[in-house]
């Protein structure tokens, strides 16, 4: 599998005041969506991978890139769970992604506070199966 774009690297996006620690790409505020592509309440569509438009795949892609970064320095993972080259390996991104889109949802506005426990709650089997799924794909690094 090739990145979006067809070359054999993935460049993630980085946020220009990020010190050399990496703190500031932590706290780098994720892209604004645009509102017509809202539900209501603020949702953000979900969109099948097999189904997706050219366009749709280049708005998903860079927005899961950016997430990704951002979930791995927030939970502090090793690429034994997410390896470097995530993006290559379909199921590592399809887990990265339902957990892209569970996390967003579990900040909606009608939310009434359960959402970010229940997202943290499921979080450790999402990580085991991520933990799997790198194992079978034969990119553990150390």
């Amino acid at each position: 599998m090739t990145s979006p774009d067809g070359s054999d690297s993935f460049n993630i996006p980085s946020h220009p005041g990020a010190d050399a620690e990496g703190t500031g790409e932590l706290f780098a505020p994720v892209p604004d969506l645009p509102a017509s592509n809202l539900f209501p309440g603020g949702l953000d569509v979900t969109f099948r991978w097999r189904t997706m438009t050219g366009e749709q795949s280049t708005r998903v892609w860079g927005e899961l890139a950016a997430w990704v970064q951002w979930f791995v320095g927030t939970y502090q993972l090793t690429t034994s769970v997410v390896p470097d080259c995530w993006w290559r390996h379909r199921p590592i991104t399809a887990e990265l992604y339902a957990l892209q889109r569970a996390e967003l949802a579990s900040y909606t506005a009608d939310d009434p506070g359960y959402g970010p426990l229940g997202f943290h709650e499921r979080l450790s089997y999402a990580i085991e199966r991520l933990r799997i799924h790198t194992r079978t794909a034969g990119c553990v690094g150390l």
